[in-house]
């Protein structure tokens, strides 16, 4: 009785906030018509709050991080699309002066080049995160933001769909995002991130021109670094590369510096493998406010041009696995009793990590659920 009357209230609170994004949505532009279309038989969706405030179980190290996103699937999937979308891609790196294989790497990365775009609602997600949670007030302008995109008839309400979040389309725009970014790329006056490729690459470019992106410019390059050293780093730290070199550092492959300012990344420490990085690694970075992620982006890019991967080991005995090898542990694990829930798919969630942990303290191991070289290791015994 008291999770009905509970449930009753946070509907009747839901449609009361509702009612308030109403008046909100129409101050900001959007038609009566439009709001009551989008919002008709709404209900607010609690999965989303519990994503919005969970926190990870677990920090995911760089090399786990890195493995499962920089992989020789999806290196090959990437070039594959880079010679399908050949026109759009050139199209966008005329159009913005950003390269095909940035440009590539942001979409393999955001949705594994369109096979990964999330499945819920845009306005049910927004318009739940509006009313409850945290950063309310910034869930709204992208609620309303979301409205006037189907207000001006870009996208499909049926097929406005994505992350929890609100993020959508090949490359995850937010909805303010694709207002103030997007552009038409194949020519037929709509701005549609999730049915036209050439319209999300070329806004990917713009997003990235628009973040900084130095035309002709390189993201940064892995560099070996002099034994011992404990001279400044950090990615905001630039300084000219002839300081740099002046410090002992070198390019791993051995030329020269270059020219120009970077500042010295050391996502592991002094120990694992460095990186000078440049201000268009700055602009990827703006993409998604993290340097792992940036670091991912710039690792793929490289490798989708056709260069070898890092040179410098990460300092970790167990390293992650890639996708593939992923999906292998959770078939081992399946095949010895887990319930997976039919997920053999590479994506590490928590029925995954509750197996991996349960097997590890059953083989002896550090039970972290950790999906590591160890753990399949020991699995395929």
């Amino acid at each position: 009785m008291i999770a009905f009357f509970a449930a009753h209230s946070a509907r009747a609170d839901f449609q009361t906030c509702l009612a308030g994004l109403r008046v909100t949505a129409a101050a900001g532009g959007v038609s009566t018509q439009t709001f009551d279309q989008a919002t008709q038989g709404l209900q607010p969706n609690p999965e989303v709050i519990t994503f919005s405030t969970s926190q990870p179980e677990f920090k995911t190290p760089i090399w786990d991080y890195l493995a499962g996103l920089v992989d020789d699937e999806r290196v090959a999937d990437g070039q594959a699309n880079m010679r399908k979308w050949g026109q759009a891609f050139a199209s966008a790196q005329s159009r913005f002066g950003v390269d095909p294989a940035t440009v590539a790497a942001v979409w393999g990365v955001e949705s594994n080049f369109g096979q990964a775009f999330g499945n819920r609602p845009i306005v049910q997600s927004l318009a739940t995160l509006s009313c409850d949670g945290r950063r309310q007030a910034y869930f709204r302008t992208e609620f309303v933001a979301a409205l006037k995109i189907l207000q001006a008839g870009d996208i499909d309400p049926a097929q406005f769909k994505g992350s929890w979040a609100g993020a959508f389309g090949h490359t995850q725009f937010m909805p303010s995002t694709f207002l103030r970014i997007a552009v038409d790329g194949d020519g037929d006056g709509r701005r549609d991130l999730i049915n036209s490729v050439p319209d999300a690459l070329a806004s990917t470019a713009n997003y990235l021109k628009k973040a900084g992106w130095q035309t002709g410019g390189t993201w940064g390059f892995e560099v070996k670094l002099p034994e011992g050293y404990n001279g400044p780093s950090g990615r905001t730290k630039k300084q000219p590369m002839t300081a740099w070199a002046g410090r002992g550092i070198r390019r791993v492959d051995g030329r020269p510096l270059g020219e120009g300012a970077a500042g010295l990344l050391l996502p592991a420490g002094p120990e694992g493998p460095a990186f000078l990085v440049t201000r268009n690694f700055d602009a990827i970075y703006g993409y998604n406010a993290a340097e792992s992620y940036a670091l991912a982006i710039s690792l793929l890019s490289d490798r989708l041009r056709g260069q070898p991967g890092l040179k410098t080991p990460w300092p970790t005995d167990d390293p992650g696995l890639s996708r593939a090898d992923r999906r292998e542990v959770q078939t081992r694990l399946v095949q010895r009793g887990y319930d997976l829930q039919g997920k053999i798919d590479g994506v590490i969630g928590d029925k995954t990590r509750e197996a991996i942990a349960d097997f590890q303290g059953k083989a002896g191991l550090k039970p972290d659920g950790r999906a590591s070289v160890s753990v399949l290791t020991a699995l395929r015994r």
